[in-house]
């Protein structure tokens, strides 16, 4: 799934080819995806974009009068900019056409992404309003984490995977910004001294930053938008990496199954 900073660097590749432009239409090839795609789409034909940002793993597209389009790219979305001329790939599922002549096309072969509309308040939006802090934003201090954390009776790992307290903060960035820090995925949040919280609220910003720098993660569904994968798996310390040694004590890397999601850590570097 592509995580937080495959979305950013997804963004910041389609910024350049859709603001100020113009969106002539769209074609819905296939509305079937995670929600219909709604008829209202076609209210922002013929309309500037004013601009592009992101919120949580939701690119969203502003357009004239405030109106609003809100990918997420689900499982295997991705979005990319292409001649008019190219031929439809299977999967290609909206095709917006630019005053450039150039088409933003959203692939998606599992469909568990979305394309919405919305004319009011973005961020007011059901999907949006209870959301947590940008782990990127000084909305996201140290000690903010260190409020939210301390009554917390679930694990770290999954305490720093809750939308609710931070967001964009997916499986591979929580391993190894836990790895980073130290801290064993399985401690209870509110059993993790303060100087461990300081290092992890560090960590999580470092890894996605240090992430977006490079592209994104290599999955193999995503791709960013000028066709090439992105570029931090090559600098993974322990995700997908089971058995093998770790980077720092060359002791075995392990892998266990907090939340049904796989975690990987180092039994001797992460207490």
């Amino acid at each position: 799934m592509p995580e937080l900073p495959e979305v950013e660097t997804t963004m910041r590749g389609i910024l350049p080819h859709l603001k100020e432009q113009i969106i002539l239409k769209i074609d819905v090839l296939d509305e079937r995806l995670r929600w219909p795609v709604s008829e209202e789409i076609q209210h922002i034909r013929n309309s500037p974009v004013v601009e592009i940002t992101r919120r949580a793993k939701y690119i969203l597209i502003e357009v004239a009068d405030q109106q609003h389009i809100m990918i997420h790219l689900g499982m295997s979305g991705s979005l990319r900019i292409c001649s008019a001329d190219e031929p439809l790939r299977k999967h290609d599922h909206l095709v917006f056409h630019l005053s450039t002549g150039l088409q933003m096309r959203y692939h998606d072969p599992r469909r568990f992404g979305s394309v919405l509309w919305q004319a009011a308040d973005i961020h007011q939006h059901p999907l949006l309003i209870k959301l947590g802090p940008e782990p990127l934003n000084d909305e996201f201090s140290i000690d903010y984490f260190i409020e939210k954390t301390k009554p917390r009776k679930t694990s770290i790992k999954q305490h720093i995977m809750d939308s609710h307290i931070v967001v964009g903060v997916g499986n591979i960035y929580a391993c190894e910004a836990l790895f980073m820090a130290g801290v064993q995925p399985t401690r209870m949040a509110s059993k993790v001294s303060k100087p461990r919280l300081i290092q992890l609220r560090n960590a999580i910003r470092f890894v996605l930053n240090r992430s977006i720098e490079q592209g994104g993660t290599t999955l193999k569904d995503f791709l960013n938008s000028d066709g090439q994968p992105g570029y931090f798996k090559q600098q993974l310390a322990v995700y997908d990496r089971e058995g093998q040694a770790c980077a720092k004590c060359k002791s075995t890397v392990k892998r266990i199954v907090i939340g049904q999601r796989s975690t990987f850590y180092c039994p001797k570097c992460q207490k």
